[in-house]
């Protein structure tokens, strides 16, 4: 049976994720407190004073509340919304939506919610699970190295009181929950084949989102 090129990449990044360990442990190593990429994107460095030359701590509860909000309410993902609204307004998914303005408003408000339920579900199973989804720059350099760290943060998370990089059942998961969940007020004719296919969609949207924060320079300076 063929499948198509979408479904083939999103394995190739699940098998990825899922061989990762020995893989992200030459991208990524542990965590520097000297440097401001070993803090999750969209928090800041506490300074420490005579640091050790490595170490990983977990983000408290008051940060990873501040996680959330970046990850779910940031400039990001405001533009990723507009951005598949643009898509989908130029390609007319789905045509029972029509044209115009009004259109445009609908598709970016659902892509929104595809999000905000794809953010919910990470960390609500992140923190049952006790994974650290946030995301990490890599410590290492140079473009290729530094592209596989982003390709495979999409689904890998920090376990553990060490913090070693393995792959992320909320990560995985959480891509789908959205997209399943986007049925709900999408055209009846929508059923869950549909909801894969968006889920993939999403998955590859998030790789685009890791990238960007991988090589993109701003991001908050503090948390309030």
């Amino acid at each position: 049976m063929k499948t198509s090129p979408l479904v083939r990449l999103s394995l190739l990044i699940i098998s990825l994720a899922i061989a990762s360990p020995n893989l992200t442990a030459q991208l990524a190593p542990t965590a520097n407190y000297g440097s401001n990429d070993a803090f999750p994107v969209g928090l800041s460095p506490t300074p420490v004073s005579q640091s050790p030359p490595w170490a990983y701590t977990r983000p408290t509860e008051k940060e990873k509340v501040k996680l959330f909000e970046f990850d779910a309410f940031g400039p990001y993902s405001f533009a990723k919304a507009a951005l598949g609204g643009g898509i989908q307004q130029a390609t007319k998914s789905p045509p029972e939506w029509g044209t115009g303005w009004d259109a445009f408003g609908t598709r970016v408000a659902s892509n929104f919610g595809i999000q905000l339920v794809t953010t919910s579900t990470r960390y609500g199973m992140a923190e049952v699970l006790h994974e650290d989804t946030a995301y990490y720059r890599c410590q290492c350099t140079g473009f290729l190295p530094r592209f596989g760290h982003a390709l495979i943060s999409t689904l890998t998370g920090r376990h553990g009181a060490d913090g070693h990089t393995d792959f992320s059942i909320s990560g995985l998961i959480s891509r789908y929950a959205g997209t399943m969940t986007a049925l709900a007020w999408y055209p009846d004719r929508y059923g869950v084949k549909d909801g894969f296919r968006m889920g993939n969609y999403n998955l590859l949207g998030q790789v685009a989102g890791d990238v960007a924060l991988e090589f993109y320079l701003w991001r908050p300076t503090h948390i309030v």
